[in-house]
This record gives structure tokens, sequence and C-alpha cells, in this order.
């Protein structure tokens, strides 16, 4: 009994080390997993997703590029209306690369890439346009549209009495981390466009004061100037015509000596030397 105690106490360290430690075939898989991991936050995501580059080959089939040249033409009624029912509806994403969005746009790009292939198969689904502000910042500016967004629009089908109809547009601003496809479905599905005001403003693409008198795309031409024309120029000029005021203002001071001497001057010459 003492010799089985005494052996006892001599194996139980070892007993203890052993249930600490892990097996070796343990060991080498949490490194070679480790390592797996590792690897594989180096290859670019578009090589590790192929349902992305799946969705993104639909979407180019089903989504509509717009730009300055052809928006008009595809938005409008007659272009885009399959039945004499209702307004045709267009959901447009604005989005943009580095210059616009700062490139923050890939995932929103991703959830609507995906949300594209799931509104395919739906007849009922509204058309769907795309817009980046990188490439076609002119049109952005007309529209006074910004990275990232979607536009809710509703173009009415022309009155049999020719009478105007007005274009419903709602705006959703997108987060950038926490939008997925499955809300970009939602604004079709469950109406969340509705959560949002009516677009109503003088820079309205369709509607608005600027664009029935034909203002708006010259104004987004000269957005368009002024987004060209770096910060540190508008500060040149800024700073040169504030030193421009502020010298008319204070004047010259030998020209204010010189007016000041000659009001102290009495008219008529110097007085006499009897006076």
């Amino acid at each position: 009994m003492h010799l089985s105690a005494s052996l006892f106490l001599f194996v139980l360290p070892s007993l203890i080390v052993a249930q600490a430690q892990k097996p070796l075939g343990e060991k080498i898989g949490d490194n070679l997993q480790e390592w797996f991991n590792k690897a594989k936050s180096y290859i670019p995501a578009s090589a590790t997703s192929p349902v992305d580059a799946t969705s993104s080959k639909v979407a180019s089939v089903h989504v509509t590029s717009l730009t300055k040249d052809n928006w008009k033409t595809e938005l409008s009624s007659s272009s885009s209306s399959v039945s004499n029912e209702g307004p045709v509806t267009w959901m447009v994403l604005f989005s943009g690369g580095n210059k616009t969005c700062y490139g923050q746009c890939a995932g929103i790009e991703q959830a609507w890439n995906a949300s594209a292939v799931a509104l395919a198969a739906d007849p009922t689904a509204p058309k769907l346009g795309y817009v980046n502000c990188d490439t076609n910042a002119i049109l952005c500016s007309i529209w006074a549209a910004g990275p990232p967004s979607i536009w809710h629009v509703q173009v009415p089908v022309p009155a049999a009495d020719q009478s105007p109809s007005p274009t419903t547009i709602h705006i959703m601003r997108l987060n950038t981390t926490t939008t997925t496809a499955q809300d970009i479905i939602e604004i079709h599905y469950a109406k969340t466009y509705e959560n949002t005001p009516v677009y109503e403003s003088i820079l309205h693409p369709f509607d608005g004061s600027l664009a029935k008198f034909g203002l708006n795309v010259p104004l987004g031409y000269v957005l368009f100037g002024f987004a060209m024309v770096p910060s540190w120029a508008f500060m040149i000029v800024i700073s040169f015509v504030s030193r421009t005021i502020m010298n008319r203002r204070v004047g010259n001071p030998d020209v204010t000596r010189q007016q000041q001497t000659r009001r102290n001057i009495p008219q008529g010459g110097a007085p006499g030397a009897n006076e």
C-alpha cells in the first residue's frame, strides 16, 4: 500500500502536465489552420468568392448603366413602360470609387449585385440602374446625387390628355458597413422607400424648376467644373479678394495724410498778418 501511494505521487505531476498539453497532432492541426487563415487573408475577396463574380455578371445583364447621354432616354416612360397600368419604377444605385466614395462602396456593390440576381427573377420588380460617380461625375452633378445611395424613381405614364404628372422620387442613403442585399430587396418588397420623404427640390432631375427651364444640365457642368478645382485654389482666391477689400477700406497712408493736410488749410490762402 505504501509503495502504491509513492508510485501515485511520483506519476501525478506527469499526468497533470500531460493533461494540460495538447497532443502533437492537435498542435500540428492548429498550426496548419492558423497558417491557412493567414494565407487566406492575403487572397483577394474576388478570388475567394465565385458567387460574387457570378452575381456581378448577372447584374451587368439586368442593370442599366446610366450616363449623361442616355439617362433621359432610358428613364422616359415611353421607352421604359411595358404597360399603361401605372408608373414605371426604377431603383438607381449611385456608387463610386476612391474619388467620390473614398473606396468604401465595394461592399455596397456586392450587395447590389446579389439583390439584382434575386430581383431579376421577379417580373414585378423595378428596373435597375447604376451610376458610378467617379466616371459619370457630370450626371451625379445634374441629379445632385452622391454615393452611396439608392434613388427609388416612379416615372409616370402619360395621361390620355397628355397632362404632365409628377415623377416621385425617394432617396435612401446607404450605410457602407451594414447594408446587405436583403436591405436592398426590401426596398421593393417591403416598400421601405416609403420611410423616406418624397424628394421635392429645385434640383429635382425631372420636376424641379431648373429641369423645367432646362438649366439643370448647365448647372451640372458648372458644379462639375467647381469640383475639379482643388481646394487650395479657392483659398488663394479668397485670400486675394479679402486682402484687396481690406486695402481699399484702410487706404494708402500717404494719400490719407495728404488729404487730411488739405482739409486743414483754409480756402483763400494763408491768413493775413493783421488777422
